[in-house]
């Protein structure tokens, strides 16, 4: 049995995106080159055919991938949390926190993250997944607490100054 693959709505929604334009347009412009390219004749040497079965390829293993992603996908919802139905300074799921270490170099920088599903990792924008050690250490814990992680430098203790839900 594969593990459950916990995802935002919005990324349950980006995945579901990315799989219908590779069914409904990417699949079918590219099974129509190869089948033109087959139609010219001697295939060993012909580019397009060679490329365009290559591309369908990598097209049918991705709809696979999300096929499987999408399958085993538990979309969680934050609606309560951001109604106020349900507590909301307490760090789950799709929770975007804000700390900052309580010593060390980078003692009282503020830093934004939120936690994600692994398939919307996204460090730039400061998406992490829900099975990263920072996120770990984070969940369960309330607006105020400091938590222990551990880093590359070391322990390192941290403060969690707010919690929201978008």
């Amino acid at each position: 049995m594969e593990e459950k693959n916990y995802i935002t709505p919005a990324g349950h929604e980006r995945l579901r995106a990315e799989l219908l334009a590779l069914l409904d347009v990417e699949r079918p412009k590219i099974v129509e080159i190869v089948h033109w390219a087959a139609s010219n004749g001697d295939r060993s040497e012909n580019g397009d055919y060679i490329y365009g079965k290559k591309r369908l390829r990598e097209i049918d293993r991705r709809i696979r991938f999300l096929n499987k992603r999408l399958e085993f996908a538990v979309v969680v919802d934050n609606a309560a949390r951001i109604s106020g139905e349900q507590d909301a300074d307490q760090v789950f799921f799709g929770a975007t926190v804000t700390y900052c270490p309580t010593g060390g170099p980078n003692h009282a920088k503020e830093e934004n993250i939120t936690i994600v599903g692994v398939d919307e990792v996204d460090l730039e924008q400061g998406h992490v997944s829900w099975v990263s050690p920072i996120a770990k250490a984070l969940i369960k814990a309330r607006i105020g607490d400091c938590v222990r992680i551990q880093t590359p430098t070391g322990p390192t203790e941290i403060e969690i100054l707010d919690v929201q839900y978008r």
